[in-house]
């Protein structure tokens, strides 16, 4: 079986508690933070929703630079409403779902570097990077999220079994 096979089913579950959990994001708190030193609920879901796009960036390029000499950093933008995030986070997830459907198990294997300013940060796989940069991290900011949803009185979902407000069983 493929790399890309096996990534797939777990990809598009993850993918679809995340969006599960994006729709709960009250938008009239997207400036909200549960302390000085957190990011805003906007950012934070905002955020949620880019990191699919590290899928594609990390098959179809051999590095990324965070801050690279003489040129521009990655642009991030921060969602203004709940329909904008969601439609951010469903085209970056086809995106990304794509390219990762298409990745031989060659290049999925290949190194792939994080840099800032030319140096290199750390080096991995990058099937590593799917798996840890997109799937894990994805999975520790929705729990993130989840913790904001509560302290806002949203209902948080239930994603892996019950919550104090679904149960799926």
């Amino acid at each position: 079986m493929p790399i890309s096979a096996a990534l797939l089913p777990e990809f598009d579950h993850e993918m679809a508690n995340t969006r599960k959990t994006l729709e709960r994001v009250p938008e009239e708190k997207f400036g909200w933070r549960p302390h000085s030193k957190s990011p805003t609920l906007g950012w934070l879901a905002s955020h949620l929703a880019e990191l699919p796009t590290w899928t594609v960036i990390s098959i179809q390029q051999d590095s990324i630079d965070l801050a690279p000499p003489g040129g521009s950093p990655p642009r991030r933008e921060e969602a203004k409403t709940r329909q904008e995030l969601l439609a951010k986070f469903d085209d970056h997830v086809a995106a990304a779902r794509h390219v990762l459907a298409s990745a031989s198990d060659e290049q999925l294997m290949k190194p792939w570097s994080l840099l800032k300013g030319g140096q290199n940060l750390m080096t991995i796989l990058k099937v590593a990077v799917v798996r840890t940069w997109v799937l894990n991290h994805s999975i520790h900011h929705r729990a993130q999220l989840g913790v904001y949803l509560r302290l806002n009185d949203v209902p948080v979902p239930a994603l892996y079994g019950p919550t104090a407000d679904e149960s799926p069983f």
